[in-house]
């Protein structure tokens, strides 16, 4: 099975360097040196890990064969594949691979259907589950624990306690009213004697 772990961004320094988005939560074990990489576009790789480092907090890696600037802004955009056992599971019990995920029921606590699990989204501070509601519409679940509290794999489900209105914006709770400004906004003109005196 193939699982994307990275994408690779600008070219840093003269030698062949690239910045990485990593894509996992195992970069060690995916992306450290030896690693074998298959990429999409297929015609960028194979790419071998040759060395790699952090920068600045951005992941830092050079490829075999790749020794200048050049050669590393060739890279830029590149998706970064390993290939992986289907068996396989992360070695933190509460850390799932996409493949794992998409096809869960999720359900509220009380057990009631939400909708069907159908993407994993890794944005740079935050995963986002995409979940398809019964009547088709998507809705984008964050993924922390506050909001996902089980992920249950043999039962096949993902447990979430969502806030009001991520669900059913009918639900949220409206922390003011604009309606409510102007009126607030006559009180101070009146305290302070209107905005002629």
């Amino acid at each position: 099975m193939q699982l994307i772990v990275g994408r690779i961004g600008r070219a840093h320094g003269i030698k062949g360097d690239v910045t990485v988005e990593v894509r996992t939560d195992e970069p060690e074990l995916r992306l450290g040196p030896g690693a074998v990489l298959m990429t999409d576009p297929s015609s960028a790789g194979p790419l071998t890990v040759a060395s790699g480092k952090v920068h600045s907090g951005r992941l830092l890696l050079r490829f075999e064969g790749v020794n200048d600037r050049n050669g590393a802004e060739a890279l830029r955009g590149t998706m970064l594949i390993a290939e992986i056992d289907p068996e396989d599971t992360p070695e933190d019990p509460d850390e799932y691979y996409d493949h794992q995920l998409v096809g869960l029921d999720v359900v509220l606590a009380d057990g009631t259907l939400v909708g069907e699990l159908t993407e994993v989204l890794h944005l740079p501070y935050q995963d986002l589950l995409t979940v398809v509601r019964p009547d088709g519409t998507e809705v984008l679940v964050p993924f922390v624990s506050e909001i996902v509290p089980e992920i249950d794999l043999e039962a096949q489900r993902a447990v979430i306690t969502p806030p009001p209105g991520l669900i059913d914006p009918a639900q949220a709770v409206v922390a003011s009213s604009r309606d409510e400004e102007p009126a607030a906004a006559d009180e101070k003109d009146e305290k302070s004697g209107g905005a002629d005196a």
